[in-house]
Protein backbone atom coordinates (compact mmCIF):
# COMPACT_ATOMS: atom_id res chain seq x y z
CA UNK A 1 0.00 0.00 0.00
CA UNK A 2 1.27 3.71 -0.79
CA UNK A 3 -1.11 6.26 0.01
CA UNK A 4 -2.27 9.15 -2.06
CA UNK A 5 -2.13 12.05 -0.76
CA UNK A 6 -5.18 14.67 -0.38
CA UNK A 7 -5.22 18.35 -0.61
CA UNK A 8 -8.24 19.23 -1.16
CA UNK A 9 -11.29 18.46 0.89
CA UNK A 10 -13.17 17.47 -2.03
CA UNK A 11 -11.57 14.50 -2.48
CA UNK A 12 -12.73 13.32 1.44
CA UNK A 13 -15.48 11.30 0.47
CA UNK A 14 -17.22 11.34 4.28
CA UNK A 15 -18.00 15.22 4.10
CA UNK A 16 -20.82 15.85 2.83
CA UNK A 17 -21.08 19.75 0.18
CA UNK A 18 -22.73 21.27 3.10
CA UNK A 19 -19.55 20.66 5.61
CA UNK A 20 -16.96 21.27 2.80
CA UNK A 21 -18.53 24.48 2.08
CA UNK A 22 -18.52 25.33 5.85
CA UNK A 23 -14.62 24.49 5.90
CA UNK A 24 -13.68 26.55 2.71
CA UNK A 25 -13.50 29.84 4.83
CA UNK A 26 -10.87 28.09 6.62
CA UNK A 27 -8.71 25.94 4.01
CA UNK A 28 -8.61 29.22 2.06
CA UNK A 29 -6.34 30.82 4.41
CA UNK A 30 -4.84 27.39 6.74
CA UNK A 31 -4.07 24.57 4.22
CA UNK A 32 -5.38 20.99 4.60
CA UNK A 33 -3.36 18.09 3.52
CA UNK A 34 -3.32 14.04 4.66
CA UNK A 35 -3.57 10.85 3.11
CA UNK A 36 -5.90 7.99 2.44
CA UNK A 37 -4.39 5.87 5.53
CA UNK A 38 -4.55 8.92 7.88
CA UNK A 39 -8.26 9.24 6.71
CA UNK A 40 -8.69 5.87 7.24
CA UNK A 41 -8.65 6.25 10.86
CA UNK A 42 -11.12 8.34 11.74
CA UNK A 43 -14.55 7.18 13.14
CA UNK A 44 -16.75 9.43 10.73
CA UNK A 45 -20.17 8.40 12.81
CA UNK A 46 -18.22 10.24 15.89
CA UNK A 47 -18.55 14.14 15.30
CA UNK A 48 -15.58 14.01 18.54
CA UNK A 49 -12.92 11.42 16.96
CA UNK A 50 -10.00 12.95 17.64
CA UNK A 51 -8.17 12.13 14.41
CA UNK A 52 -10.36 14.14 12.56
CA UNK A 53 -10.06 17.23 15.39
CA UNK A 54 -6.16 16.49 14.61
CA UNK A 55 -6.66 16.60 10.63
CA UNK A 56 -9.46 17.97 9.59
CA UNK A 57 -10.18 21.93 9.31
CA UNK A 58 -12.17 23.67 11.92
CA UNK A 59 -14.17 26.95 12.12
CA UNK A 60 -12.70 27.58 15.17
CA UNK A 61 -9.64 28.21 13.65
CA UNK A 62 -10.44 31.35 12.58
CA UNK A 63 -10.56 33.00 15.69
CA UNK A 64 -8.50 35.87 16.15
CA UNK A 65 -5.90 34.87 18.69
CA UNK A 66 -2.07 33.98 18.93
CA UNK A 67 1.19 34.91 16.80
CA UNK A 68 2.26 33.55 13.96
CA UNK A 69 6.24 32.94 15.20
CA UNK A 70 5.39 32.49 19.03
CA UNK A 71 8.71 31.18 19.79
CA UNK A 72 10.34 33.93 17.54
CA UNK A 73 12.14 31.38 15.53
CA UNK A 74 13.19 33.90 13.14
CA UNK A 75 15.18 35.66 15.60
CA UNK A 76 17.84 32.45 15.54
CA UNK A 77 17.75 31.73 12.16
CA UNK A 78 21.13 32.65 11.43
CA UNK A 79 21.23 32.04 7.74
CA UNK A 80 18.14 30.56 5.31
CA UNK A 81 16.93 27.77 6.84
CA UNK A 82 18.95 27.54 9.88
CA UNK A 83 18.20 28.10 13.45
CA UNK A 84 20.59 28.22 16.08
CA UNK A 85 19.23 28.91 19.67
CA UNK A 86 20.67 26.56 22.18
CA UNK A 87 24.14 26.28 22.07
CA UNK A 88 24.63 22.43 21.36
CA UNK A 89 21.75 22.22 18.93
CA UNK A 90 21.52 23.59 15.28
CA UNK A 91 17.86 23.10 13.06
CA UNK A 92 18.39 22.70 9.44
CA UNK A 93 14.68 23.26 7.67
CA UNK A 94 14.98 20.99 5.07
CA UNK A 95 11.61 20.40 3.91
CA UNK A 96 8.23 22.79 3.59
CA UNK A 97 5.99 19.52 3.34
CA UNK A 98 4.48 17.01 5.63
CA UNK A 99 2.18 13.27 5.85
CA UNK A 100 0.05 15.50 6.91
CA UNK A 101 -1.02 18.76 8.39
CA UNK A 102 -1.94 18.95 12.23
CA UNK A 103 -4.30 21.72 12.53
CA UNK A 104 -2.20 23.01 15.75
CA UNK A 105 0.59 23.53 13.98
CA UNK A 106 3.22 25.65 15.46
CA UNK A 107 4.62 26.74 11.73
CA UNK A 108 2.01 27.15 9.23
CA UNK A 109 3.53 30.25 8.37
CA UNK A 110 5.46 27.91 6.14
CA UNK A 111 2.42 26.92 4.50
CA UNK A 112 0.32 30.10 4.48
CA UNK A 113 2.72 32.75 3.73
CA UNK A 114 4.47 33.59 0.90
CA UNK A 115 7.80 33.03 2.04
CA UNK A 116 10.54 30.72 2.49
CA UNK A 117 12.21 29.80 5.41
CA UNK A 118 13.30 25.91 4.34
CA UNK A 119 16.39 25.63 2.74
CA UNK A 120 16.80 23.79 -0.82
CA UNK A 121 20.26 24.79 -0.87
CA UNK A 122 21.30 23.75 2.16
CA UNK A 123 25.36 24.61 1.64
CA UNK A 124 25.53 27.82 3.47
CA UNK A 125 23.59 26.00 7.17
CA UNK A 126 26.15 23.23 6.32
CA UNK A 127 28.97 26.01 6.49
CA UNK A 128 27.82 27.91 10.08
CA UNK A 129 27.87 24.32 11.60
CA UNK A 130 31.62 23.95 10.52
CA UNK A 131 32.01 27.22 11.91
CA UNK A 132 30.70 26.21 14.96
CA UNK A 133 32.47 23.55 16.56
CA UNK A 134 30.08 23.81 19.63
CA UNK A 135 26.92 22.56 17.52
CA UNK A 136 26.96 18.46 17.89
CA UNK A 137 23.53 18.00 17.66
CA UNK A 138 21.67 19.20 14.30
CA UNK A 139 18.11 18.42 14.11
CA UNK A 140 16.66 18.20 10.54
CA UNK A 141 12.99 19.32 10.33
CA UNK A 142 10.74 21.39 8.27
CA UNK A 143 8.08 20.34 7.46
CA UNK A 144 8.96 16.83 7.82
CA UNK A 145 12.24 15.62 6.31
CA UNK A 146 10.85 11.90 5.63
CA UNK A 147 8.70 13.10 3.04
CA UNK A 148 11.40 14.27 1.23
CA UNK A 149 12.73 11.05 -1.58
CA UNK A 150 15.14 8.87 0.44
CA UNK A 151 18.52 10.29 -2.42
CA UNK A 152 17.64 13.78 -0.89
CA UNK A 153 17.42 12.89 2.42
CA UNK A 154 20.72 10.75 2.39
CA UNK A 155 22.49 13.73 0.49
CA UNK A 156 21.72 15.45 3.17
CA UNK A 157 22.30 13.47 6.03
CA UNK A 158 26.02 12.35 4.38
CA UNK A 159 26.99 15.97 4.55
CA UNK A 160 25.80 16.58 7.81
CA UNK A 161 27.73 13.15 8.98
CA UNK A 162 31.18 14.67 7.00
CA UNK A 163 31.57 17.27 9.30
CA UNK A 164 33.68 16.09 12.46
CA UNK A 165 31.76 17.45 15.62
CA UNK A 166 28.49 16.96 15.02
CA UNK A 167 27.75 13.98 17.07
CA UNK A 168 24.23 13.86 16.62
CA UNK A 169 21.58 13.89 14.01
CA UNK A 170 18.19 13.90 15.03
CA UNK A 171 15.03 13.75 12.53
CA UNK A 172 12.22 15.52 13.36
CA UNK A 173 8.93 13.82 11.65
CA UNK A 174 5.49 12.48 12.53
CA UNK A 175 5.78 10.21 9.50
CA UNK A 176 5.31 6.92 11.46
CA UNK A 177 1.80 8.14 12.32
CA UNK A 178 0.57 9.86 9.31
CA UNK A 179 2.04 7.35 6.45
CA UNK A 180 4.18 4.20 8.44
CA UNK A 181 3.91 2.97 4.47
CA UNK A 182 7.01 5.35 3.84
CA UNK A 183 8.64 3.40 5.79
CA UNK A 184 7.64 0.15 5.34
CA UNK A 185 8.18 0.07 1.65
CA UNK A 186 11.37 1.67 1.23
CA UNK A 187 14.56 -0.59 1.73
CA UNK A 188 16.67 1.90 0.90
CA UNK A 189 15.43 4.87 3.44
CA UNK A 190 16.38 1.36 6.36
CA UNK A 191 19.73 1.06 4.89
CA UNK A 192 20.75 4.93 4.92
CA UNK A 193 19.72 5.19 8.32
CA UNK A 194 21.45 1.45 9.17
CA UNK A 195 24.80 3.55 7.68
CA UNK A 196 24.55 6.82 9.07
CA UNK A 197 23.46 5.75 12.60
CA UNK A 198 26.79 4.37 14.03
CA UNK A 199 28.04 2.92 17.43
CA UNK A 200 29.32 6.29 18.29
CA UNK A 201 27.35 8.91 15.97
CA UNK A 202 23.86 7.70 16.13
CA UNK A 203 20.65 8.89 14.55
CA UNK A 204 17.76 9.83 16.91
CA UNK A 205 14.24 9.81 15.26
CA UNK A 206 12.45 12.72 16.99
CA UNK A 207 8.69 11.07 16.17
CA UNK A 208 5.66 12.44 17.46
CA UNK A 209 2.50 10.11 18.20
CA UNK A 210 -0.42 12.64 19.71
CA UNK A 211 -2.96 9.82 20.33
CA UNK A 212 -3.25 6.67 20.72
CA UNK A 213 -5.35 5.96 18.11
CA UNK A 214 -2.17 6.40 15.78
CA UNK A 215 -0.39 3.28 17.10
CA UNK A 216 -2.08 1.06 14.75
CA UNK A 217 -0.32 -2.45 13.53
CA UNK A 218 1.46 -0.64 10.50
CA UNK A 219 2.39 1.87 12.44
CA UNK A 220 4.35 -0.08 15.17
CA UNK A 221 5.99 -2.10 12.51
CA UNK A 222 7.43 1.02 10.97
CA UNK A 223 8.72 2.24 14.66
CA UNK A 224 10.55 -0.98 14.88
CA UNK A 225 12.30 -1.32 11.28
CA UNK A 226 13.65 2.40 12.54
CA UNK A 227 14.66 0.42 15.73
CA UNK A 228 16.13 -2.18 13.82
CA UNK A 229 17.62 -0.53 11.07
CA UNK A 230 20.08 1.58 14.54
CA UNK A 231 18.06 5.10 15.26
CA UNK A 232 17.31 5.88 18.60
CA UNK A 233 13.65 6.96 18.93
CA UNK A 234 12.41 9.47 21.33
CA UNK A 235 8.89 10.69 21.33
CA UNK A 236 7.11 14.29 21.90
CA UNK A 237 3.78 15.81 21.07
CA UNK A 238 2.08 18.68 22.13
CA UNK A 239 -1.21 18.56 24.51
CA UNK A 240 -4.36 19.38 22.41
CA UNK A 241 -8.02 20.11 23.37
CA UNK A 242 -10.28 17.79 22.47
CA UNK A 243 -7.13 15.19 21.33
CA UNK A 244 -4.80 14.03 24.42
CA UNK A 245 -6.22 15.95 27.18
CA UNK A 246 -8.12 13.01 28.94
CA UNK A 247 -5.27 11.94 31.49
CA UNK A 248 -6.10 7.97 30.38
CA UNK A 249 -5.76 8.62 26.99
CA UNK A 250 -2.32 10.45 27.61
CA UNK A 251 -1.30 7.28 29.74
CA UNK A 252 -2.45 5.04 27.58
CA UNK A 253 -0.43 7.31 24.40
CA UNK A 254 2.97 7.10 26.82
CA UNK A 255 2.06 3.58 27.94
CA UNK A 256 2.30 2.07 24.90
CA UNK A 257 5.31 4.40 23.46
CA UNK A 258 7.49 2.73 26.21
CA UNK A 259 6.29 -1.02 25.50
CA UNK A 260 6.70 -0.65 21.55
CA UNK A 261 10.61 0.46 23.28
CA UNK A 262 9.94 4.67 22.26
CA UNK A 263 11.13 6.68 25.22
CA UNK A 264 9.03 9.59 26.31
CA UNK A 265 10.97 12.89 25.84
CA UNK A 266 8.94 16.18 25.78
CA UNK A 267 4.82 16.91 26.20
CA UNK A 268 4.46 19.99 24.89
CA UNK A 269 2.05 22.90 25.77
CA UNK A 270 0.26 24.02 22.51
CA UNK A 271 1.99 26.87 21.40
CA UNK A 272 -0.48 30.28 21.14
CA UNK A 273 0.16 30.61 17.25
CA UNK A 274 -2.21 31.93 14.75
CA UNK A 275 -5.30 29.56 14.96
CA UNK A 276 -4.72 27.90 17.70
CA UNK A 277 -7.42 29.37 20.52
CA UNK A 278 -9.72 26.07 20.01
CA UNK A 279 -6.74 23.46 20.64
CA UNK A 280 -4.94 25.26 23.41
CA UNK A 281 -5.15 24.46 27.32
CA UNK A 282 -4.46 26.85 29.98
CA UNK A 283 -0.90 25.86 31.40
CA UNK A 284 -1.56 24.97 34.86
CA UNK A 285 -4.20 22.94 33.69
CA UNK A 286 -2.30 21.02 31.33
CA UNK A 287 0.23 20.08 34.43
CA UNK A 288 -2.68 19.16 36.26
CA UNK A 289 -3.28 16.44 33.03
CA UNK A 290 0.40 15.48 32.80
CA UNK A 291 0.73 14.69 35.81
CA UNK A 292 -2.44 12.49 36.31
CA UNK A 293 -1.51 10.65 33.20
CA UNK A 294 2.04 10.00 34.70
CA UNK A 295 0.47 8.56 37.79
CA UNK A 296 -1.19 5.78 35.66
CA UNK A 297 2.52 5.29 34.06
CA UNK A 298 5.44 3.07 35.49
CA UNK A 299 9.02 4.83 35.85
CA UNK A 300 9.86 4.36 31.72
CA UNK A 301 6.92 5.75 30.54
CA UNK A 302 6.57 8.76 32.83
CA UNK A 303 10.05 9.96 31.66
CA UNK A 304 8.40 12.89 29.62
CA UNK A 305 8.86 16.86 30.53
CA UNK A 306 6.30 18.77 30.48
CA UNK A 307 7.83 21.77 28.85
CA UNK A 308 6.94 25.32 27.17
CA UNK A 309 9.05 26.33 23.83
CA UNK A 310 9.37 29.56 24.86
CA UNK A 311 11.42 32.04 22.74
CA UNK A 312 13.90 32.18 25.60
CA UNK A 313 14.25 28.18 25.98
CA UNK A 314 12.64 25.28 26.85
CA UNK A 315 10.87 26.18 30.12
CA UNK A 316 10.22 23.17 32.42
CA UNK A 317 6.72 23.19 34.66
CA UNK A 318 8.14 21.46 37.93
CA UNK A 319 5.14 21.92 40.37
CA UNK A 320 2.17 23.89 41.65
CA UNK A 321 0.65 24.64 44.76
CA UNK A 322 -2.16 26.26 45.18
CA UNK A 323 -1.04 29.93 45.31
CA UNK A 324 2.40 29.26 43.11
CA UNK A 325 3.71 27.21 39.87
CA UNK A 326 7.14 26.43 39.37
CA UNK A 327 9.14 27.12 36.53
CA UNK A 328 13.00 25.69 35.51
CA UNK A 329 14.77 26.40 32.05
CA UNK A 330 15.63 22.96 31.51
CA UNK A 331 17.63 24.54 28.21
CA UNK A 332 17.93 28.28 27.53
CA UNK A 333 19.01 30.32 24.92
CA UNK A 334 21.02 32.37 27.14
CA UNK A 335 23.54 29.49 28.91
CA UNK A 336 23.73 31.13 32.01
CA UNK A 337 20.08 30.40 32.29
CA UNK A 338 20.17 26.69 31.95
CA UNK A 339 18.63 25.36 35.41
CA UNK A 340 17.43 28.67 36.76
CA UNK A 341 14.11 27.80 38.55
CA UNK A 342 11.34 30.36 39.12
CA UNK A 343 8.19 31.01 41.45
CA UNK A 344 5.12 32.56 40.15
CA UNK A 345 1.85 33.29 41.46
CA UNK A 346 -0.94 30.87 40.32
CA UNK A 347 -2.20 32.18 36.90
CA UNK A 348 -5.29 29.91 36.16
CA UNK A 349 -6.23 31.74 32.52
CA UNK A 350 -2.17 31.43 31.08
CA UNK A 351 -1.59 30.08 27.86
CA UNK A 352 2.07 30.73 28.03
CA UNK A 353 4.77 31.57 29.88
CA UNK A 354 4.63 35.68 29.03
CA UNK A 355 0.91 35.47 30.53
CA UNK A 356 2.81 35.24 34.36
CA UNK A 357 5.98 37.38 33.26
CA UNK A 358 3.31 40.08 32.67
CA UNK A 359 2.06 40.19 36.08
CA UNK A 360 5.00 41.61 37.34
CA UNK A 361 3.90 45.05 36.94
CA UNK A 362 1.40 44.44 38.91
CA UNK A 363 3.00 43.02 41.94
CA UNK A 364 1.93 39.43 41.08
CA UNK A 365 4.70 37.88 40.38
CA UNK A 366 6.85 36.23 43.55
CA UNK A 367 10.17 35.98 41.92
CA UNK A 368 10.94 37.76 38.93
CA UNK A 369 13.27 35.91 36.05
CA UNK A 370 14.80 39.00 36.39
CA UNK A 371 16.09 37.69 39.57
CA UNK A 372 16.07 34.06 39.52
CA UNK A 373 14.95 32.26 42.38
CA UNK A 374 18.08 29.64 42.99
CA UNK A 375 19.20 27.33 45.51
CA UNK A 376 22.68 25.39 45.79
CA UNK A 377 20.71 24.08 48.98
CA UNK A 378 18.96 21.22 47.90
CA UNK A 379 17.33 20.53 51.11
CA UNK A 380 15.45 23.84 51.33
CA UNK A 381 14.98 23.87 47.53
CA UNK A 382 12.64 20.54 48.60
CA UNK A 383 11.25 22.50 51.81
CA UNK A 384 10.44 25.94 50.10
CA UNK A 385 9.07 24.11 46.71
CA UNK A 386 6.91 21.43 48.70
CA UNK A 387 8.59 18.77 47.04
Amino acid sequence: MNPRYISSLDRVAALSEEERAALKPVTDIFAFRSNEYYLSLIDWEDPEDPIRRLILPSPGELEEWGDMDPSSESTYTKTPGLQHKYRQTALLLVSDQCGGLCRYCFRKRLFIEDRREVAYDISPGLEYIRQHPEITNVLLTGGDPLILSTERLEAITRQVREIDHVQIIRIGTKIPAYNPYRIRNDPSLLEMIRQYSTDEKRIYAMIQFTHPNELTDVAIESVGLLQDAGAMLMHQTPLIRGINDDPHVLAALLKKLSFIGVRPYYIFQCRPTVGNRIFCIPVEESYRIFEAARSECSGLAKSARFVMSHRTGKIEVVGKTDDSTFFKYNQAADPGDIGRFMVYSSNPEAYWFDDYTELVDEGRVIESPDEPFLHEDRSSWQMEAGA
